[in-house]
This record gives structure tokens, sequence and C-alpha cells, in this order.
């Protein structure tokens, strides 16, 4: 119901323009849609493209100050560019070539790291070594110092996750440059903070007052493992310990709390039956997978992908998606979680198989 164009009319438009003014009636649609309607689109990035890349790049761009990393990020084709792969968190391919050393830095941003292969890394926070192998989840949370030091001959290479949109966005950033070198090139099996940590059911009377984030620098592959393999013996006992018929899964917690590893990011570990099939679900907020290990697909908004380890894949905000296990598949999933359910904005749909 909008009125009918008259000099008058433009005039007052005019006026609102020359004053930095927007009428919310002329918006009302854009502003406030009857569901999300994300600008980023669902996207999948392949293992076997994004490594060959980040090799190249190891072998022409030196890591060191300047630059920091040697960080590829995932540009979502739906945010016009930026290295986004979805309005509240990034994702990038890191990679360490042998010997090399990535001098150590803090941001407030908070930060995690994933291992899909190899070993050989160290990544030292507030000059804790930690061991970085295949299937381990470290932690970075904001305002720790943090570099990485390769101690073999050969390059490692990892994803990077962070919530660097959500905090650009929102102006919350600092950063500061630390030492050239990082603090200690230590290359113990088990890092300080676990071994006060990561004794089952067990907190230190040291260490009694709760953190904002997981003071456990590593979450290690045996323990995922092990925890997903258990759910899935249960599941054949006929207790009722899987998400789903076939679906066994864990999130990473903060031990001081029982919440999130961080204020801003959840994380979680997902394995599929083969032959498995997840119902469709919308969901608000973000949320990124990588294959683990095993093959499988993903659809996501009525369209099939392939998968394979290494792959990585983000489904925006309230997009329809499902997954489908060929064999066992096992993935590992980052989202904005935390900041929708704390500004309570998340919202789940699962939708019906007729």
């Amino acid at each position: 119901m909008q009125p009918e164009d008259s000099a008058e009319l433009r005039a007052l438009y005019q006026g609102f323009k020359d004053n930095h003014l927007n009428p919310l009636w002329t918006q009302l649609g854009d502003l406030m849609p009857v569901h999300p309607r994300p600008k980023a689109v669902a996207h999948v990035w392949k293992w076997s493209t994004l490594y060959p890349l980040a090799k190249q790049s190891g072998d022409l761009v030196p890591v060191g100050r300047g630059g920091e990393r040697r960080a590829i990020g995932l540009a979502n084709p739906g945010l016009g560019g930026e290295a986004y792969v979805s309005p509240t968190l990034w994702c990038a391919i890191q990679y360490l070539g042998p010997r090399e050393t990535a001098p150590e830095h803090r941001h407030a941003q908070n930060a995690f790291r994933f291992v899909v292969e190899g070993e050989g890394v160290w990544t030292v926070v507030n000059g804790d070594p930690v061991r970085m192998s295949r299937g381990d989840f470290l932690l970075t949370p904001g305002w720790c110092f943090h570099g990485h030091h390769n101690d073999t001959d050969n390059p490692m290479a990892w994803i990077d996750g962070l919530d660097i949109p959500f905090s650009f966005q929102n102006d919350v950033g600092f950063f500061e440059f630390g030492a050239d070198r990082v603090t200690d090139y230590a290359t113990p099996r088990y890092s300080r903070g676990e071994r006060l940590w990561c004794h089952p059911g067990l907190r230190p009377l040291s260490q009694l007052q709760d953190t904002v984030a997981s003071p456990i620098g590593a979450y290690r592959w045996e323990f995922t493992d092990a925890a997903l393999t258990q759910q899935l013996l249960l599941e054949d006992e006929g207790q009722p310990a899987t998400v789903e018929q076939g679906h066994a899964a864990v999130r990473y917690i903060n031990p001081t709390t029982g919440g999130d590893v961080m204020p801003t990011i959840r994380a979680e570990f997902h394995r599929l039956r083969e032959g498995t099939e997840t119902p469709t679900r919308r969901e608000v907020g973000s949320t990124v997978f990588q294959v683990f290990e095993g093959r499988g697909a993903v659809t996501m908004n009525g369209e099939t992908t392939t998968l394979d380890t290494g792959d990585i894949f983000v489904i925006p905000s309230w997009v329809p998606w499902s997954l489908q296990a060929e064999t066992q598949f096992d993935l590992f999933r980052f989202s904005d979680a935390p900041i929708m359910e704390r500004l309570n904005f998340h919202r789940t749909l699962i939708e019906s198989a007729e």
C-alpha cells in the first residue's frame, strides 16, 4: 500500500536521503523477512583442490612477520569476495613447511584448529606446546599468544576456524604481535593443559574458577573415536545412545562449565554408519563441516554433492540439509550456535520424510 507518486513525495524521499534516513515502509520485506534469507550460499570446497593450492603457496609464499600465517580463507560465493565462509565464521586451510615457524601473536578473536591428516607441528599457546596430530581438535581462545613450529622435514596442513566475521562486523577486534619465534620449542606428547585437565570426571582443586573458554589445549582423536564407537555399540545393545539410528555424535565441551569450548563457536564430531541418511534439517545460524574419513554426500537446498576425505562444506542459516553415508562417514562440525542461543535466535526444524 505505497502512496501515489507526486512531487511532494519525491521531495520527502530526497529529504530522507539528504539526512541519511530510510523509511521502514519501503524496506520491511528486506529488513524483516518471513524467514531467514541468507546472502551466503551453500557451497562445497574439495580437499583435492584445496591441498595442492596450499602446497603451491608453501613453495612460493614465505611465512613470517607481515602476513603472519600461510592461511587461505574460504570465501563464500554469496558474500562478495570476503574471505568469510559465513557471515559469522571464518575457515581456512593453513600450511606450514618443513622446519618452519609461524611467529607468535594474539587477537581478540577465538580460534581453533582441526587436523584431517599429518603430524609434526606443535602450536604453542601462552607458552604451552601442544602437539597437533590427525583427528585432534585444538583451541586458541581469544587473547592467547600462539605460534606454530614444524619439527619435521615434512609439511603439514590443517583447517583453522575463527569468529572473524562476527568480531569484524561488531568492531570488537584487537591484535598484538608477540615474539618472532615461539616461546617454547619443546615437543611433548601431551601439553601441560592436558596433563592437568584430561582425566575423566576429575577437576583439579587448584582450578575451581570457571573459565569463559576451555582450558584444554587439545581434544585427542583417540578419545573422540572411542566415544563414538561406544555410542554405536550401545545402540547395538538396544540402549538409546545415539542422536538418531546409526548416527553417533559428540560435542567438545569446556570442563569448567559443561558448555561450549568457546563463547562464540560450537564444535562437534559426527559418525554415520554405512548406509545411514539423516533427516532434513533447517537451523538458524551457520554450520561448517569437514569430512574426516569415509565417503558420502550432502544435500543442501535440494542439490546433492558427493564428499570424500578433507572436503569442506558450509550450510548457511535456514538452508535445508541432510547427510548420506556411503561408507562409515566421520565428519567434524563447527558452528555459531553459542551466539544464536545466547541471543535467543536459535531455531531448528526437522522436516518430515513424507
